[in-house]
Order: C-alpha cells, then structure tokens, then sequence
C-alpha cells in the first residue's frame, strides 16, 4: 500500500513539471509550492512505513521549513502574476471600448468545468450589452473582446487594478444601472489571465424545493437513528434485535448527533457572517460509524474565495474540536471498571488518537481489551466522520479548501486522487468502499466559482488548510507495528 501511495505522488510531481515547463518560470514556481508541500510528508511517511521514527523537534522543524518555503514561494508567483495579468500600458487615444464581436469560441474552464460550447451571437439583449460595456474602463477592466457565454457575455482584457476593488466598484454600477438582472464574475481564464463574465441573475443557484426539505428531514431523522444504533454496537448489543434496551445506547446515539449538530453550526454561523445562504442539511446515515456526515449545498454565490475557505473550514473545526474534547475527557476519565469494552487494536486504527491513548492510558495498552469511558467511543468515532468530510474531493469540506486556496485545476485533480485511493482502500475496508461511492455519486463536482474568483485566500487561511489536511490523515492513518511498538502499545 504504501509503494501505492509513493508511485501515486511521485507519478503526480512528475506529470505537473511536464505540465509547468511550457508555462515558463510561473508554472516552475507553481510545481515547487507543490514539492515543498508533499516532500516532508513524503518523508515522514516513508520513514514510519520502514519503522523509523523522527523526533518531535526535527518533525516541526521540516514543517515550518516547509510552510515557509510554500509562502516565499507563494509571495513570488503573486509578484510574477500580477507583472504578467495586470499589464497598465500608458493611456492613447485608442484607449476606447470595442465593439462587442464574436470572433472566438474558447469558453473559460475555469468558471464552469462543464460549460456548454457559446452560441453563435450574443442572447443578451443589445441595450444591455451596451450598457454593461459602459462600466469598463482603463482604470478598472480594459476590455478587448466579448465573447457570447450562455445567456450573458464574456469580456476578455486587462485587470487594471486590485481585483477585490474592481470587482466590487464594477458590481456595484452594474447593480445601479441594471439593478437585481445580472451577476458579474471576475474569474481567471485557462491560461490564468482574469476575465469578466456577466450572467443573469436567473443563473443564480436555486433554492431547495418542497421535496428536497422533506427528504433532508428523513435523513435526518434516519441519522439519529442509525447513530443510537451505532451506540448499541458499541456497548456490545444489537438495537435492532433488542429495541428494548434503547435507553442503553441514547447516550452515546446523541453524542454522536451532537458532534454533527456542532459541525452544521460551523458551517451555518460562518455562511451567516458572509451572507450566503446554505440549504437544508442533508445527513447520510451509516450503521458502522452513525453517519457518514452532513452535506449541504449554497443556495446563494459565494463572494470570494476567502468565503469559501472559512465556511468550509468552519464545519470541520467546531465538530472536530468537540470530539477531540470529547476523547480527552474520555482517556483522562479512563481506564474505568464500569465502561466500554474495546479492543486496544480500535485505538490503534489512528496515528492521532493511539498516540493520545499512550500518552493517557500507557501501561494499560498492553492487553488486548481495555474498558474506557463512553467518550472515547463517541471521540473517536466522531474525529472519524470529521476527517472522512476533510477528504479532498469534490463539495466535501476538503474539497472545497482545496480549491479555494489552489484554484479550481488543483481540486479537480485531487478529487480524482482521492477516489482513485479509496478504490484502493476499498479492498480492506468497506467504509471506505461506501464513501467512494457516496463522493463518485453525490459529492465529485466542484463548487460553483464565487464572484470574485481571482483573489486568493492569504498564507494564514493557506496554513490552516494545510494544517485541517495533516489532521485528517493523521486520524486516518493507521499506526505501524513498528510505531506502536516504539509508543508502548504492543505488538500489533
């Protein structure tokens, strides 16, 4: 498995340098981000698999080696970027706005990874083309060509200005002279360069219907369900076969159901903050672990990407931390006489958590069965469904930080990696197999671009994605004999 994962990196490095050559120092530059990301982890993981260990000072020293090579680096593509987007020529006297043509069929990827193919003439009504051609300028977006895109238009030129600031004083005159018909998208092109799409407002996402509330309800009720059952499973009884004994597993049921309201809260206080509207949740049960977790879409355009990192990061923190918290006052109430049976291999199904239970428990990780209190279950169960969600794929909260701190290209190509590994994962573990499909199915398709797509969360928001990342591989990962070993725990 782990020559896998290794062939799959490295074939990952190698196929992006073969794509960044042709883009000359930009895409050099970009590649390395990419190195200096994955070669500490590269490291650290293939020294674990051949059970060699490195010490806490050396692991953070290469970590903040790493951080800080990523932000230099990332410092100087904003440098090169902007030399190479934002061109501000002197003003002549031929500074004026073209006429709108037709002239090129390209449609921007990067708006839409499923765009239809533009029609021949622009469907936008003429005055209001024209009217919309008004709002450009030399000291804003200086178009050269418009392009029809679906109902609305796309304005190919150059920024001429901070892209936040432009996006903001181009919507606000387009919201004065053509007030709630059209939204305006500062996006970047296939070759990174910004454009401006304006659609109208009759694109915008729709809210959920009738049908679509009632089924999330069902979920939902189904969710708890199957997390009470889950409660059972960990007190060693069936619920199904003894409904009487409910009150039993109610507890640990609503543990679990509170780990994915605090979840859904961080998400929806978030998205309040930034006045975008989410729709229902909908919670997908699941009998192994309670739920897989809690999806729910925008039914309004994000603002910026920044938007889109917070909301998404948001979820993950507030269940996360509460089932963290939730695990250490598990372990430091436990072992306990009157408990939860488990075998010590279910702590050692996690780097993150078998280390904290050796640091608790030490000495008592040596039999094979160990009685803890009912907060280490429900913990580690829902640091679990936390990371299944942190997952780089698609709409998942993984997903969507990855692309909004690398962009739309990256996330489309993590989303296949990470389906490609379950597969793979599959073959040991059915979870895994389950949530393959559940992402292939209902979760691959990336987010929607927000209204300003150009401007790029900053280095702290990309600091903590790459930290929310690490803490959902160290839960998933597994420890290694010759780790658990090294930590006290036996042999495994």
């Amino acid at each position: 498995m782990t020559a896998v994962l290794f062939l799959v990196a490295f074939g990952i490095l190698g196929w992006g340098f073969y794509r960044a050559q042709p883009m000359g120092q930009i895409g050099i530059l970009a590649w390395l981000q990419s190195v200096v990301l994955m070669g500490p982890w590269l490291l650290l993981f293939g020294l674990l698999s051949l059970g060699i260990t490195l010490n806490l000072a050396v692991t953070l020293l290469m970590i903040v080696l790493s951080i800080s090579a990523y932000i230099l680096l990332g410092n100087r593509l904003r440098q090169l970027g902007n030399q190479h987007s934002i061109p501000i020529p002197p003003p002549q006297a031929s500074d004026t706005i073209p006429p709108a043509t037709s002239t090129s069929a390209e449609t921007p990827n990067s708006l839409d990874p499923k765009a239809e193919a533009p029609p021949t003439t622009l469907s936008m009504p003429s005055e209001d083309l024209q009217a919309v051609q008004g709002l450009f300028g030399i000291d804003t977006f200086f178009v050269t060509e418009t392009i029809p895109y679906q109902d609305g238009a796309i304005f190919q030129g150059n920024l001429r200005g901070a892209a936040e600031i432009v996006q903001e004083q181009l919507t606000q005159s387009l919201n004065t002279l053509l007030p709630h018909q059209y939204r305006l998208f500062l996006v970047n092109n296939a070759e990174d360069k910004p454009l401006v799409i304006v659609l109208p407002t009759r694109n915008d996402p729709k809210t959920a219907s009738g049908f679509q509330k009632l089924f999330a309800l069902i979920l939902a009720l189904a969710t708890v369900v199957s997390c009470v059952i889950t409660g059972g499973f960990l007190q060693s009884f069936n619920l199904i076969d003894a409904p009487q004994r409910w009150r039993e597993a109610l507890p640990l049921g609503l543990g679990l159901v509170g780990i994915l309201v605090a979840h859904e809260l961080g998400h929806y206080v978030v998205a309040r903050h930034y006045q975008v509207k989410l729709s229902w949740p909908f919670a997908f049960p699941a009998l192994q672990i309670g739920s897989f977790g809690v999806f729910n879409r925008f039914e309004s355009l994000l603002p910026n990407r920044q938007s889109l990192f917070d909301i998404a990061l948001a979820g993950p923190a507030a269940g996360g931390c509460l089932a963290l918290l939730s695990l250490f006052i598990g372990l430091g109430l436990s072992p306990v006489s009157q408990g939860i049976e488990l075998p010590t291999q279910f702590l050692r199904e996690s780097v993150l958590v078998g280390t904290l239970a050796q640091l608790f428990l030490g000495g008592a990780l040596q039999s094979a069965l160990i009685r803890v209190h009912p907060l280490v279950a429900v913990g580690w169960i829902g640091l679990v469904i936390t990371a299944l969600n942190l997952m780089p794929a698609g709409c998942l909260d993984g997903g969507r930080i990855v692309q909004a701190i690398y962009g739309r290209k990256i996330a489309q190509r993590t989303t296949w990696v990470t389906l490609i590994l379950l597969a793979i994962l599959s073959l040991a573990n059915p979870i895994a197999l389950y949530w393959a499909i559940i992402v292939l199915l209902l979760q691959r398709d990336l987010e929607r671009p927000s209204l300003n797509e150009v401007t790029e969360p900053n280095d702290a928001r990309a600091i903590l994605g790459l930290a929310a990342l690490l803490w959902m591989v160290t839960i998933l990962m597994p420890l290694t004999p010759s780790l658990g070993n090294r930590l006290g725990m036996g042999s495994l």
